[in-house]
């Protein structure tokens, strides 16, 4: 599969590369657009929008992931609208661009920050009611109600326009940079899109 990673040089994205180099053809999507083994090219954010030169010999994708998103600064120093205009904005950007392209999957890498500020015990489950504290938190779980209010159930599948896709949520633990096995309902077993070795590794099994 052609697949499109925000945030590739980031360090998720650089080891998800090399998970999937061989297998897949993974192109970038950055801030900066340095060469990285494994990588056809990596395209600048102004370059997936419609009216750009670069848009229109952009190559066919088959799947997205998006993992680009300001990091949560622990000492809180951010100013609070970089969280909105960098983790939501470019959710609703690579999303925008998503429903126009050729892809049929996306995957979407959230924070568990955006469901709760701190999990009391060892898991936390899908049932709970958000309730982030901070810009961060805040930024995050508006990202994921952008994708949401874009999709229409229909018979059991997601549609946008009557058209089917498979879409992914996943919530992540910034902390230790490793996935919690805390998922929103759209959750990535749900999709089929990964085999569940690949599932259970990612969340620590």
């Amino acid at each position: 599969m052609n697949i499109l990673i925000t945030g590739i040089h980031g360090f998720v994205g650089s080891n998800l590369v090399v998970s999937l180099k061989g297998r897949h053809t993974p192109y970038g999507l950055d801030i900066v657009t340095p060469e990285k083994e494994g990588v056809i090219k990596t395209f600048l954010w102004e370059d997936i929008q419609l009216y750009s030169f670069a848009y229109q010999n952009l190559p066919e994708f088959d799947a997205i992931i998006h993992l680009a998103g300001k990091a949560h600064d622990t000492k809180n120093q951010s100013i609070a609208q970089s969280y909105f205009d960098i983790n939501t904005g470019l959710t609703q950007k690579i999303f925008d661009f998503f429903l126009k392209s050729s892809a049929k999957k996306f995957i979407f890498f959230s924070s568990v920050k955006a469901a709760v500020d701190s999990v009391v015990g060892d898991i936390l489950t899908e049932d709970v009611i958000p309730t982030p504290v901070g810009p961060y938190g805040e930024s995050k779980i508006k990202a994921e109600e952008y994708i949401l209010n874009k999709l229409t159930v229909d018979n059991g599948q997601l549609t946008v326009d009557g058209e089917q896709l498979t879409v992914a949520m996943q919530h992540d633990s910034a902390a230790n940079c490793q996935l919690s096995i805390v998922h929103c309902p759209l959750s990535i077993k749900q999709t089929g899109l990964y085999p569940p070795s690949l599932y259970d590794t990612w969340a620590g099994k």
